[in-house]
């Protein structure tokens, strides 16, 4: 049996005494695309950023290639944090690009790329650069590895975004929104690079309003509103018509997009 490249059980979430995920189920095969879709507020992102750490869950577990991410439930069923080393290690497994660039202002595309290379894995600078310089081909920027983020476009800057997560050879790629700060004009050359690393195998879970790229990319879809996940399931049966009230009142809002001839 094919362990799974993530495995979410009954999570939950909540800030002080606002519950913003509840009873989550998830799973994604290794090599799978798995898009988040649902109204802005419905717990996406959180959902995202527990899968990456960056928030901690408040119920129920999370499992990256078979190992526990986090905490765990002992033999009686009590809740555990694991020691920080071990997260290190499940965290290392996954890269994740925001909706927000973040790029440092100061460093050149191949800085930027190359510096967590060095600074966290130790790597000597000629071997992070070289690293560096195969993910900025593989996103089609290599030409530009001398430049500064603000001789870039926004479209360039999120493709070194995704370089830099590319470079610490994650298995598991997540992806934030990571169009939604570009003009329509940008969008499609980063979509275009997150379809190539789908063509390639990589695991990708991707939170988007980008319905057309959800339905012709993903392996599953999932529908979350309300901090719920709804329903799930590949995009040929989760967009079939005559379509679940709920997930057709959301579409509404995205036919301008040309979302309604692929689906």
């Amino acid at each position: 049996m094919t362990i799974p490249a993530i495995e979410v059980r009954n999570l939950a979430k909540s800030f002080a005494n606002v519950t913003v995920l509840q009873d989550i189920n998830l799973e994604v095969a290794q090599g799978e695309v798995a898009c988040l879709i649902g109204p802005s507020g419905s717990g996406k992102s959180t959902l995202l950023r527990c899968i990456a750490l960056l928030e901690e869950h408040t119920q129920g577990t999370i499992n990256i290639e078979g190992q526990a991410l986090g905490f765990f439930e002992n033999a009686k069923g009590v809740r555990e944090r694991l020691p920080a080393s071990s997260i290190r290690e499940v965290r290392s497994q996954i890269g994740m690009v925001f909706q927000q660039f973040n790029l440092w202002p100061h460093m050149t595309a191949l800085g930027n790329v190359s510096e967590a290379l060095k600074t966290v894995d130790g790597m000597k600078k000629a071997e992070a650069e070289e690293r560096a310089m195969i993910q900025l081909k593989k996103v089609g920027l290599e030409h530009r590895a001398g430049h500064y983020p603000s001789q870039l476009s926004g479209g360039q800057q999120q493709r070194v975004a995704i370089a830099r997560a590319l470079a610490r050879q994650p298995k598991i790629m997540l992806f934030d929104e990571a169009t939604s700060a570009l003009d329509p004009e940008l969008t499609g050359e980063v979509l275009n690079v997150m379809r190539s690393l789908a063509e390639e195998g990589m695991t990708m879970v991707v939170v988007t309003h980008e319905i057309g790229f959800a339905a012709s990319v993903a392996n599953q879809i999932n529908f979350l509103d309300h901090g719920k996940l709804l329903f799930k399931g590949p995009p040929a049966e989760v967009f079939q018509k005559p379509r679940h009230p709920r997930l057709e009142q959301f579409l509404d809002t995205y036919l301008d997009r040309g979302a309604s001839a692929l689906l």
